[in-house]
């Protein structure tokens, strides 16, 4: 067998491997689209991540086999056939559209993770502003409810000072009444005052008199 041959059969083989490894990988790294998250869960990580190896390593192997055709084509001493040459030139051409197409997906995967990555912190900042949000409703919440507890306070202290408004409103209901039963028994009061004075002038009378009748008979018995 030639050293065409053994290349060419090589190059169609890896060819053949790339395109399967190639539908295999390009398949799976759609998932990338649907999210990161999704990848993790279905276990495909590590998977995705082989078979990228596998057609990376495949393409520079179709590489260097097409880079050894290259050479027997460009051979002026064993110039190979027509046949040979449209050979060569189509596995140069199947090996650029791979590498083409492999770009592309690895392109592809990218922007997808990119987005999946934007998208991810899209929902950390929204999930982040409604915990924020949620504890300031809560702290709201808690400053109502402080205020409810200080306006049962006053209301409470309010009622107390009512009742104790009332209380005292009895109370000097109470005094009232005894000042008035006071002030009804004071001209009792006034008739003994008075009773006592018109005494005391009555003895003051009869004292001055007998003084007087002494002080007569006292100058009777001088003169």
């Amino acid at each position: 067998m030639s050293t065409y041959d053994s290349l060419h059969r090589q190059c169609r083989t890896l060819e053949s491997l790339f395109d399967t490894k190639l539908t295999s990988y390009s398949r799976l790294a759609s998932t990338v689209s649907r999210g990161q998250d999704d990848i993790e869960a279905n276990g495909s990580t590590e998977r995705w991540r082989d078979l990228e190896a596998d057609v990376d390593e495949l393409l520079d192997k179709l590489r260097e086999i097409n880079d050894q055709l290259s050479a027997l084509a460009s051979d002026t001493e064993n110039p190979p056939s027509q046949s040979m040459l449209r050979a060569i030139q189509r596995h140069r051409e199947v090996y650029q559209d791979y590498a083409r197409e492999l770009r592309r997906t690895k392109t592809n995967v990218q922007a997808a993770l990119d987005q999946a990555n934007l998208l991810s912190g899209v929902r950390n900042d929204i999930d982040a502003y409604k915990s924020s949000a949620a504890d300031a409703l809560l702290a709201e919440r808690g400053h109502i409810d402080n205020s409810h507890r200080m306006t049962d306070d006053i209301l409470a202290q309010a009622y107390e000072t009512r009742a104790e408004f009332s209380r005292q409103r009895v109370t000097i209901s109470g005094i009232s009444t005894r000042m008035s039963g006071v002030l009804n028994t004071i001209p009792g009061v006034n008739n003994l005052i008075s009773m006592i004075k018109s005494r005391r002038r009555r003895d003051s009378i009869i004292v001055g008199c007998v003084i007087g009748v002494c002080i007569i008979l006292l100058l009777m018995y001088m003169f």
